[in-house]
């Protein structure tokens, strides 16, 4: 009897043993790409960093963030298409948003999710071209903005881009993110106080070399965290430094934090190359 019990007591330990460790062992982890679709040219560096020359230009990288793992394919950012956005702006080397991920061997059908940093057309536009995707964008930039017959309240979002995500959201194709720390996916956690838009957002990602951040733009240049310096269009430069000073806290290095326009990103992660950077 004493043996039987002794036995028991031993299956039971292992079992706990496991049940306390299997979910560390068992986390997911994500290959991290930035797929740049397009560059914009000569444009002014004091619209990204506050203070600076203002004869400053660079060209700048119009990218979208692929996070692939745990049986889904997640973009951080959709990037534009549109006619209008596209004849403003004069990208170079343009292609839609839906075959530059291709690149990264994922087919637009593909796409099972999108997390929107924030409202603004060079990030929100190309929603509808990922026809499975789930959306998810904070609930206060959702109704900051977007009014509820689908309307745009502010000159921030474009109209089009406000009609879009309103019809995804009437089919039930949008989450609504009620604030800051949410992990939304498993794996995949977001977080607010960037403040370039009313509630934009930033996002961590566990990835094989440990813990990366996809600034977007609330951090669009490795100037404006490496010297300290707030985007040039924020509603609150002193959060916007807070949550540079955060997401240094939360990636495993420096080098793991991804700004969203810079595109130092595919010189720093040169491979695989042709304009895919695998942050590793």
């Amino acid at each position: 009897m004493t043996h039987r019990r002794s036995g028991l007591v031993a299956t039971l330990t292992a079992i706990l043993c496991a049940s306390a460790t299997s979910p560390a062992q068992t986390a997911p982890t994500y290959e991290v790409f930035a797929i740049r679709y397009a560059t914009v040219p000569s444009f002014p560096v004091r619209a990204l960093i506050a203070g600076v020359d203002t004869s400053r230009r660079m060209d700048i990288a119009m990218s979208v963030w692929l996070l692939r793992g745990n049986r889904r394919n997640v973009l951080v950012d959709a990037g534009f298409y549109r006619d209008k956005f596209v004849t403003r702006w004069k990208p170079v080397d343009f292609v839609l948003p839906s075959e530059a991920v291709k690149r990264a061997g994922v087919r637009p059908e593909d796409i099972t999710d999108i997390i929107l940093s924030h409202v603004h057309w060079d990030h929100a536009d190309g929603v509808d071209l990922f026809p499975r995707a789930r959306i998810w964008i904070q609930k206060e930039e959702y109704e900051h903005y977007i009014a509820p017959d689908g309307s745009s309240r502010d000159r921030a979002m474009d109209p089009d881009d406000a009609k879009v995500l309103a019809g995804l959201k009437s089919h039930g194709h949008v989450n609504l993110i009620e604030g800051d720390s949410v992990e939304i996916i498993p794996g995949i956690t977001v977080f607010t106080g960037g403040k370039h838009t009313f509630a934009s957002q930033y996002a961590t990602v566990r990835s094989d070399v440990g813990t990366v951040v996809i600034a977007s733009d609330n951090a669009y240049l490795y100037e404006n965290l490496e010297q300290h310096r707030p985007i040039a269009q924020t509603l609150d430069s002193l959060s916007n430094l807070a949550a540079q000073a955060r997401m240094a806290r939360l990636a495993s290095d420096p080098r793991l934090i991804i700004p969203g326009h810079d595109p130092g990103v595919f010189a720093k992660f040169a491979a695989p190359g042709s304009n895919v950077a695998r942050i590793q």
